[in-house]
């Protein structure tokens, strides 16, 4: 019982005990990459209805992701200055061998939603 409903930058479904419930649709850029320490990478997030984006980092598959940067440009305390975040821009700059991972984003209408929060993701 749910029913796929069209909204611009949004993905939503319709279930009928909760009504609509809707999220952000996200593309990421690029999808793969290759870089050398010490260079400099750059990851975009793009989504029309976000205006907040946080980027997590998830070396070993299975494992909880630890957020890196959170509400665009916030970086947790234990995480290097390497990395940095601006609107939907992740840049590492400097690359080190540990920084091998997979990077993902999340966006949200407001920096006050929960998904925004370091430690929201786990770490």
């Amino acid at each position: 019982n749910h029913l796929w409903g069209p909204s611009r930058g949004r993905g939503c479904l319709f279930l009928w005990w909760l009504g609509w419930q809707c999220w952000a649709v996200l593309t990421q850029q690029p999808s793969s990459l290759s870089a050398s320490v010490g260079d400099t990478v750059r990851i975009t997030c793009s989504g029309s209805s976000s205006n907040y984006y946080g980027w997590y980092q998830q070396k070993v598959p299975g494992s909880g992701p630890v957020t890196v940067i959170y509400s665009n440009t916030n970086r947790p305390s234990d995480i290097p200055s390497r990395f940095s975040g601006s609107g939907g821009t992740l840049t590492i700059s400097g690359v080190q061998a540990e920084d091998e991972a997979v990077y993902f984003c999340g966006g949200a209408d407001s920096s006050n939603d929960a998904a925004q929060r370091p430690g929201t993701m786990g770490k």
